[in-house]
């Protein structure tokens, strides 16, 4: 695989100074001469200092859907990112839940390529980072260079600000943008996204959408090799909580006793860990949902060409280490465990509470006990389909008291590697000295079929250079400036986006 060398802001400001449109110092990053480009991307070492403020200042601004928090400012800021890069239809989008925001850039462009954002990101404790998560430290990382650390930084801000930095860099250069906006954002994304149709299928959003030749997502999408991967598609989800209580279940105490009286009395507690263990097999793993894989559809012939050559090109060892594990599931072989890993809805336990969870021991028989369930999805799965199944499999194992609250979620989504959407996406990192990795399906989901399914029936994945890491754990980071020769630094990101507009066009 090829890999860019050093992409960070070092080369931006020398290339310049050269004049030249080179991403890097070396001949296979150089380009037609084209005044207009080179115009724009020497804007982008210029605006260096500004676009990490940009960044700094949104991470400040945290908006928790799960926590009811920075509602309705996420929304307002967002919409005023957008009008300062140059979005002259910019509006709130009101939902059930959380707004949104939809805006367009009309440059009048032949092509008009759709941005789906997100301006909420996960919940954090202080105590667990090595720096306060909304500060927006700049630290350096051994072997990476300078990083950004605070909640949201690479989920998804980072990238959101570099696709923001390239608008910003073609407004200072007073060039046009060779392909029209469409931006769509929401602000529950990490509760599951279970208002997003309200704005997308609003009709004079979804006329702007479909005139688009697709809808992407910024992504700081870089290993630490300097490797990146286009996904074909991501699995769907389920976002519940199961409750086992007291009061439902018509057995054991309807508020906390004194551990003593478990002699005597049904433990709810107990009652959800008997529940849980009914949803795997004895090997703790694999789902035992009645019904759960009968609509799982196979890899077709074509994504399982794609599969079987790309997992030769993945390093083990590197995702072993960045995953802090020694083996995977029943010990299979790393072919089989990324085989899996495309290929197998799941059923996994987010978090257990019930009861005393404080220093020292409490002695109580708690009423009431929570499990946090994430339910990974496949295509032909969806997720009403499979919340059924779930509820049907309790019920007749006699756990129909236990309430399943579903709190998000959305099917699988599916892009074809023709569409000119993906095509635009190999050019633009072919064109970086990157040869992108073709992969299937992503494991994580994101609502994407919003867009892929009916009625819009559109290409959607992600994009980007860039890297970060930490999503939804402490001390997330974003990459700022590389000392690593393989990965592009925040300039390197901006630079792909610009250079992917002109791929579009």
């Amino acid at each position: 695989m090829k890999t860019p060398s050093d992409i960070n802001r070092r080369d931006f400001v020398q290339s310049a100074m050269l004049g030249a449109a080179a991403f890097a110092v070396t001949p296979r990053f150089s380009f037609l001469s084209t005044s207009s480009k080179e115009d724009v991307i020497a804007q982008i070492a210029a605006q260096h200092d500004n676009t990490i403020k940009m960044l700094r200042d949104w991470i400040a601004l945290p908006s928790i859907a799960a926590e009811n928090r920075g509602y309705p400012q996420g929304a307002e800021y967002m919409a005023q990112l957008a009008r300062d890069a140059g979005f002259q239809h910019v509006e709130l989008a009101p939902t059930a839940g959380k707004p949104g925001v939809f805006a367009t850039l009309d440059a009048g462009a032949k092509s008009w390529l759709g941005i789906y954002y997100m301006y909420d990101v996960k919940q954090y404790d202080p105590a667990e980072w090595s720096s306060p998560p909304l500060e927006g430290r700049i630290v350096e990382k051994p072997g990476v260079g300078k990083i950004m650390v605070g909640r949201g930084a690479t989920n998804t801000k980072g990238p959101q600000i570099a696709l923001l930095a390239a608008l910003n860099a073609f407004k200072a250069a007073r060039e046009k943008l060779p392909v029209n906006l469409v931006l769509v954002c929401e602000g529950e994304e990490e509760i599951g996204s279970p208002n997003f149709s309200q704005i997308v299928f609003k009709p004079e959003v979804a006329a702007a959408l479909r005139k688009t030749i697709g809808v992407i997502i910024p992504l700081g999408n870089q290993d630490l090799d300097g490797g990146v991967q286009i996904n074909l598609g991501a699995k769907g989800v389920v976002e519940l909580e199961l409750v086992s209580s007291g009061e439902k279940w018509g057995r054991g105490p309807k508020l906390d006793v004194h551990s003593s009286l478990e002699a005597q009395l049904d433990s709810p507690a107990w009652h959800l860990v008997q529940a849980l263990n009914t949803l795997v097999q004895p090997d703790g793993h694999t789902p035992a949902v009645e019904g759960f894989f009968d609509k799982v559809r196979p890899l077709s012939p074509a994504l399982r060409k794609i599969l079987e050559d790309a997992i030769p090109k993945r390093n083990e060892a590197a995702t072993k280490k960045a995953l802090g594990v020694e083996r995977w599931f029943n010990d299979e072989n790393w072919h089989d465990s990324l085989v899996r890993l495309v290929s197998q809805p799941t059923i996994n336990i987010e978090g257990l509470v019930g009861g005393y969870t404080g220093p020292g021991g409490k002695t109580i028989l708690p009423h009431r006990a929570v499990a946090k369930i994430d339910m990974r999805l496949v295509p032909d799965m969806t997720a009403k389909g499979t919340l059924e199944l779930l509820k049907a499999h309790l019920a007749k194992r006699g756990f129909g008291d236990i309430e399943v609250n579903m709190s998000g979620g959305y099917d699988p989504t599916e892009t074809v590697p023709d569409s000119k959407l993906i095509q635009a996406q190999i050019a633009t990192y072919r064109k970086l000295g990157i040869e992108p990795l073709l992969w299937p399906r992503l494991a994580g989901s994101w609502p994407g079929v919003t867009f892929t399914g009916a009625p819009l029936n559109l290409p959607a994945g992600q994009f980007g250079l860039g890297h970060g890491a930490g999503a939804h754990a402490p001390d997330e980071y974003w990459l700022i400036d590389s000392t690593n020769p393989k990965i592009a630094g925040m300039d390197g990101a901006v630079r792909s986006y610009v250079e992917y507009f002109y791929a579009c066009a």
